[in-house]
């Protein structure tokens, strides 16, 4: 089982993660053009059409999409920061105009981010462009001025210096600024089309629908009596039925919404275009097309509606031979790119499922339109005169107001005041509070903000969710990366290996101290940049001579015991990178100064596990790499990250960051090209994360608050093309990350107290959580984070239950273990590892490479009906397919074979018994032996914990047999719900 995972399951591993960065799951554009009866041409449109992934691959391969997270993008509880954090609660706001004399508003208040005792700064610049928000950690002995928090949004140069104002109402102007980015609620059409029918006028003259639209339309929402209606109405008529008498209606995670169904309008029979209905319908920007008919009928195309304004149609067809839905999306071709992708195949039997995936792909794409040329303008424009129209209302009263306060711009600490205005000061807040919780609950009662969502799916398991690794882990770790199921740490104590539930093993002692290092399982090496400075090398070791030493216990190595592993040439390093995807050969580029220092691993036919083994005793791991060439720099690299070229011989890039920019360098000839220029004063990079999309190559440059897609072309006669492209983007991160992680769909942002997780392919965010003390551990395989875990009893139960449903994938009470109190005052509290498994993220069962190096050898036995037993106490991850042979077999074990005897299990040989299904014929029931315990009990191990485990001592199970029903079902469950086998 080790042989056939170790050749190709690291790269699999890696090739989920970054290499299936695709645009293809949200669709392609597509031109789109409509006839009448008669075949002329009507109109004609280019849209983008989702109908699902190709579903001609059934097998779990990179680039096959089988599942999708449905999350809700830019949730308003997350982005609306003013009605969340500042409005009812003492903040300040500030007034001032840029070198372009255009005005502008910033507000900063102080907070604590979900009540986990984490404060921070949460800052909004409002500008005619659009707003601007950032967090900033606090610090009780560091100020912070105004003129710094606009020096962190790019903001220097004033043409007038900022000035505070002062008066409570202020707070009902920025609300109505805020609101601007769009509404909490949204009304959406709802067209019922007949088979055949190919024209608008002909789909909104349907005056009633079928028996299975009335089944949808109750799925979608409640029948609500127009007249009298206090909710949200969506422009309907709710006095005197001028918009027909009902209506659907339903409230979806804190959001109001109002369906505009065709059938339900007004309809007038002297109309043929229905003019009334299409007032409604025509005017949404979203629109549910319902067609009957079977799928080889004349399928529904966005150019037979005439409409400006709707941009976004979802086509929903019914099966009643299954009772499914099918759904298609058409997007217009401005829309920017809106999950979530449609599974493969698009077809629902669920009804809840496709409830919620339908809501939330047009809620979603509803807030992408208004990302649209023909929306953001308009909103700039109305952002731009509202701005304006309230700077020239509030600065003649700055100016009559003759008081000290209005000094405090620069150079003061943002929540203090002057002693001598204290008692002013606290009155004027206490008024400015009391206006602010009145204008909240005004505007929460009106349903112009969303409710509390973290309830409404507290129950649901997300991918981000972390599990507990490690508790209380005492050392300061200063890198770390995965090895099969364990971890290698390095930390202040030496190199340790940490396993879950088992105690940790020093690998190396302190004297060798490692600032970086990669665990490569599949080419059987460990990569690490030891010491610092002049003495910093580059070392090299077996992975099969490190395991080894560890099971036979030897001597503890140092660091005079690794002179010869350190590599040829790499004296003085300060970074070093390696090629993620490793398939010909491995290549390793070093960082000494302003030198880089290409290295590759000699090419070898037989690169395994096996060959790695048999050399190791022959061979020095050092004597298996090559020199190749030396490139200088202008510059010391601050962040180095390898690109692999398309034709993997010449074309190979090296992106570097040092200065103001990123630049590639091509390895051949050692030739750079300015790549991304930063137009900022002071310049912190994170990472430049390659990225392959489709098969070619693509960086993700992060910097400050900025997170920068460029795609890099195939060379053209020696230099890359780069050039701006359709396809580059770029968004921002609301606090400056320290590490930034792809998990495709995701990318994360580690921050020192929050994890910001947002989508790959638009950047809309998903979710942040609050993670104090936080300390990214490694992420070259799963995600292992360090953090703070907080001692109970301080807080009391309400702020725990609070604090996880604000943010279910930080642990949690249930999750992370007790940690002792401190014995003594000040004490630094424990901490512990967590993990995030890849798999969780990426949507797929991850094979793993290899066991935990910490657990005893495995040897794979056959019976002879053909199940494979496993030793007991051991635990290995298995792939989708292998789960569903071993049921295969199971099942003809259970069903086929109970006549045949069953080999010995090792405890059963001991006591001389041959275990085997006994029926008794008298009560009709079936007694289980050991045999089938074992099987039973590693099934429900799995579906619990994802791995395959057996009982620690079969021959204990025969002592408690018990009769159990003939008709009990043995369910066997694998990571995916549809994968379930009933087993009699």
């Amino acid at each position: 089982l080790m042989k056939r995972f170790s050749s190709s399951s690291v790269s699999e591993d890696l090739g989920c993660r970054r290499g299936e960065f695709s645009r293809k799951h949200y669709g392609s554009v597509e031109l789109l053009i409509s006839s009448d009866a008669d075949g002329a041409i009507q109109r004609a449109g280019r849209f983008r059409v989702e109908n699902g992934s190709s579903g001609e691959n059934t097998d779990c391969t990179p680039g096959t999409w089988h599942r999708t997270d449905v999350h809700l993008e830019n949730p308003e509880y997350h982005t609306r920061w003013y009605f969340k954090y500042f409005l009812g609660k003492v903040h300040q706001n500030y007034i001032g105009t840029d070198a372009e004399k255009n005005p502008f508003f910033l507000s900063v208040v102080l907070s604590d981010q979900n009540n986990q005792r984490v404060p921070q700064y949460h800052s909004i610049l409002w500008r005619k462009t659009g707003t601007q928000k950032i967090c900033l950690p606090y610090s009780p002995t560091k100020t912070l001025s105004v003129k710094s928090i606009l020096s962190a949004m790019s903001l220097d140069k004033f043409e007038k210096s900022p000035r505070e104002i002062f008066h409570p109402e202020i707070q009902k102007d920025l609300l109505v600024l805020e609101e601007q980015e769009g509404s909490v609620n949204f009304k959406f059409g709802v067209l019922y089309a007949k088979d055949g029918q190919l024209t608008d006028d002909e789909m909104f003259s349907n005056e009633i629908g079928s028996e299975s639209f009335q089944r949808f339309l109750h799925l979608l929402g409640d029948t609500i009596t127009l007249k009298g209606w206090t909710g949200y109405r969506g422009g309907l008529d709710t006095k005197n039925d001028t918009t027909g008498t009902c209506s659907i209606y339903t409230v979806f995670q804190g959001h109001e919404i109002m369906f505009h169904v065709s059938t339900m309008l007004p309809y007038s029979r002297e109309n043929k275009q229905q003019v009334e209905r299409k007032r409604h319908i025509g005017n949404d920007i979203v629109t549910i097309v319902f067609q009957e008919g079977e799928e080889s009928s004349p399928a529904f195309k966005p150019s037979m509606i005439r409409s400006h304004f709707t941009h976004i149609f979802a086509l929903v067809r019914y099966n009643k031979q299954n009772d499914s839905y099918r759904l298609k999306i058409f997007s217009e071709e401005s829309v920017p790119l809106f999950g979530p992708p449609l599974p493969s195949p698009p077809v629902f039997t669920n009804h809840q499922e496709f409830r919620d995936f339908v809501l939330v792909k047009l809620i979603n794409g509803e807030k992408a339109t208004l990302e649209t040329p023909t929306f953001s303008q308009k909103r700039q424009r109305t952002l731009d005169m509202l701005i304006r129209s309230l700077y020239q209302d509030l600065m003649p009263d700055l100016h009559k107001v003759n008081n000290m306060l209005n000094r405090r711009s620069f150079s003061d600490v943002l929540p203090e005041s002057p002693k001598s205005t204290r008692k002013k000061e606290e009155a004027r807040q206490a008024e400015f509070v009391r206006l602010g919780q009145a204008l909240k609950l005004k505007t929460t009662v009106k349903g112009d903000a969303t409710a509390n969502l973290a309830t409404t799916s507290f129950c649901k398991k997300e991918p981000w969710e972390s599990q507990s690794f490690c508790s209380n882990f005492p050392h300061e770790i200063v890198c770390a990366d995965s090895w099969g199921q364990s971890l290698l740490v390095s930390t202040d104590a030496g190199i340790l290996l940490i396993d879950d539930g088992q105690p940790s093993v020093q690998v190396f002692d302190k004297t060798l101290q490692i600032k970086q290092m990669h665990v490569l399982e599949a080419l059987d090496l460990l990569i690490a940049r030891t010491d610092k400075g002049k003495d910093s090398r580059i070392l090299v070791f077996r992975l099969s001579a490190v395991q080894k030493d560890i099971e036979t216990k030897q001597t503890i190595r140092s660091k005079y015991d690794c002179r010869e592993n350190k590599l040829e040439r790499t004296k003085g390093c300060h970074l070093y990178a390696i090629n993620t995807h490793h398939g010909s050969e491995l290549r390793i580029v070093v960082a000494i100064r302003n030198k880089l220092l290409l290295v590759t691993k000699k090419y070898n036919p037989c690169n395994s596990l096996t060959s790695s083994s048999v050399l190791s005793s022959s061979e020095s791991p050092v004597e298996e790499f090559q020199y190749i060439r030396e490139i200088c720099l202008s510059d010391p690299p601050v962040v180095m990250t390898l690109v692999d070229g398309p034709t993997e011989e010449s074309d190979n890039m090296i992106c570097v960051a040092y200065r103001h920019q990123f630049d590639l360098v091509n390895e051949s000839t050692g030739e750079s090209y300015r790549l991304h220029h930063v137009e900022t004063n002071k310049v912190n990079f994170v990472a430049a994360i390659d990225v392959y999309e489709d098969g070619e190559a693509g960086l993700l440059l992060c910097y400050n608050y900025v997170c920068q897609y460029r795609k890099v072309y195939p060379f053209n006669g020696g230099c890359p093309l780069i050039q701006p492209s359709a396809y580059d983007f770029h968004f921002s991160w609301n606090q400056v990350p320290y590490a930034v992680v792809c998990a495709f769909p995701y990318i994360l942002a580690f921050t020192t107290d929050s994890i910001e997780i947002r989508l790959v392919v638009n950047g809309n965010l998903v979710h942040t959580a609050v993670v104090p003390e936080l300390q990214l551990v490694a992420s070259r395989s799963d995600i292992y984070f360090k953090a703070t875990a907080a001692v109970s009893g301080s807080s009391d139960g309400s702020s725990k239950e609070k604090s996880s449903k604000s943010s279910p994938q930080t642990p949690t009470a249930y999750e992370m273990p007790e940690c002792p109190p401190p014995s003594l005052e000040g004490e630094v509290p424990c901490k512990n590892l967590y993990k995030i498994p890849l798999s969780n993220l990426v949507g797929r069962s991850i094979e793993r490479p290899l066991k935990s190096p910490l657990a005893p050898k495995v040897i794979a036995t056959t019976t002879s009906s053909g199940i494979a037993s496993l030793p007991a106490t051991h635990s290995l991850s298995l792939s989708r397919m292998e789960i569903k042979e071993i049921a295969s077999r199971t099942r003809k074990e259970l069903l086929g074979l109970l006549d045949e005897p069953i080999p010995k299990t090792e405890s059963a040989q001991k006591q001389n018994k041959v275990p085997r299904r006994q029926s008794d014929p008298k009560q009709g029931a079936v007694r289980s032996t050991s045999s089938d315990r074992i099987i039973s009990s590693s099934f429900e191990s799995y579906s619990e914990g994802h791995h395959l485990c057996t009982s620690s001592d079969p021959s204990t199970l025969s002592d408690r047999e018990e009769s159990i029903p003939s008709s009990y079902p043995f369910q066997l469950i694998s990571l995916y719900d549809e994968d379930i086998i009933d087993l009699k």
